[in-house]
Order: structure tokens, then C-alpha cells, then sequence
């Protein structure tokens, strides 16, 4: 786990950008130099993180007990369901 400081370190920006993606990083607030980040992206981002920790409370899709990829895959299909009709 990356600590506050490291969340958004150059070290950080310097290995996500050697991998040819874009950052989508907020500056910390205590920085000299704010460097920009697109607001929406980082939005749909944490979206997608809060959908991934809600299936992880099944524990089925946790633990991984489908080893076969079409059950795996059906089992996440069927959670998703579950959780977008809440």
C-alpha cells in the first residue's frame, strides 16, 4: 500500500509514464507546483474501484473458487447484476 506521500510522488508519475500511460493522479494539496490531472477520468476511475470492492464481498468471487474461466466469468456477471439492482 502507498502512503499519502508516495500516492502521488514523481517517482510515481515517472513509472506510470514509462509505461506509456497517462496518470490520472490529483497533486497533494502541500506541493509547490500543482500539476493538472483530468478531473473526470480520475471520477470514473474511482468508480470503477468502488464497484470492484463490492464484488469482492461476495465471497465466491473473492476466494475464486470457479476455476473454470465460462463459470468464473457467469459468476461475475450474476454479482454485478445483483449489486446494480440494489
Amino acid at each position: 500500500m502507498l502512503s499519502a506521500e508516495a500516492y502521488g510522488s514523481n517517482a510515481l508519475r515517472a513509472t506510470i509514464a514509462s509505461m506509456n500511460v497517462l496518470a490520472v493522479i490529483p497533486s497533494n494539496l502541500f506541493r509547490m507546483i500543482s500539476i493538472p490531472h483530468d478531473a473526470i477520468a480520475y471520477k470514473h476511475r474511482n468508480l470503477i474501484e468502488r464497484r470492484f470492492r463490492r464484488l469482492k464481498h461476495f465471497r465466491r468471487f473473492a476466494i475464486r473458487y470457479d476455476r473454470r474461466t465460462i463459470h468464473f466469468t457467469g459468476f461475475v456477471h450474476l454479482a454485478a447484476m445483483m449489486i446494480w439492482l440494489r
